[in-house]
């Protein structure tokens, strides 16, 4: 288990949903004004540091999170204390819906990748609004299909994808999700740990370094310390048997 999990003060934050720069990235961004103040009745926002949980396997949801910046990886924690990291979300993404609605503890953590500021909804103040937004229920109704979709996917690759197909995914994936930190000349830097970017892919993490290193030889990415920028991304394509 990743040893650097610690408990930090939480420091509290002002965000109003109206004025959030992601709002137009998230499932509310259809909301009207007081489906909206119906949300920020007794909504809290709160900055974390870097590699701190933001909620734990096994605990009871309580609402919902909203991502305002920052990035946070879901995971769950193998019989042997391995991780394995299920997604990586990113601004506008919400997390805890699916254990709020099913009154199930959470089936998997979250931990902060940077320093991230996040914004928490009461259930009952998420619920009141669900009734009255016939609209918000279809998107979290699609949402939750999209994702059983994409587990079912993720299985299917950890089983029988080799390492090398499963980590040019992996690399592709992530640098979708990194595209919102572009620098100015458009380039992505996908920045993980090596044992993060292992337990994305279900590898050791010498496995992971080595083929790295080929996937550098090949010309497919460079690298500076832990940061990963894609060269080739048709050329990944291929690798990760995606055409």
């Amino acid at each position: 288990m990743n040893k650097r999990r610690r408990k930090m003060r939480l420091k509290r934050i002002e965000m109003s949903c109206d004025q959030c720069a992601v709002n137009g990235l998230s499932m509310f961004n259809h909301l009207c004004g007081s489906s909206i103040e119906g949300l920020e009745k007794n909504k809290s926002c709160t900055l974390y540091k870097k590699n701190q949980v933001v909620f734990h396997e096994g605990t009871r949801p309580l609402g919902i999170f909203c991502i305002n910046a920052g990035k946070v990886k879901v995971y769950k924690t193998g019989a042997e204390g391995k991780d394995q990291i299920i997604q990586i979300l990113s601004p506008g993404d919400m997390m805890g819906y699916r254990s709020m609605l099913s009154e199930e503890p959470y089936p998997v953590s979250a931990e902060t990748l940077e320093d991230t500021s996040i914004c928490f909804i009461p259930k009952s103040d998420f619920l009141e609004v669900l009734k009255v937004d016939s609209e918000l229920t279809n998107r979290i109704l699609k949402s939750m299909s999209k994702e059983l979709g994409a587990m079912a996917d993720s299985i299917t690759t950890l089983a029988q994808k080799p390492v090398r197909e499963r980590l040019a995914g992996a690399l592709l994936m992530l640098k979708d999700t990194y595209g919102m930190d572009a620098h100015d000349n458009g380039e992505v830097e996908i920045n993980l740990t090596r044992e993060d970017l292992a337990n994305i892919v279900g590898t050791a993490t010498e496995t992971l370094i080595r083929l790295l290193h080929d996937f550098k030889e090949e010309k497919l990415i460079q690298t500076q310390g832990r940061k990963i920028r894609v060269l080739d991304s048709q050329k990944l394509m291929r690798v990760a048997n995606l055409y």
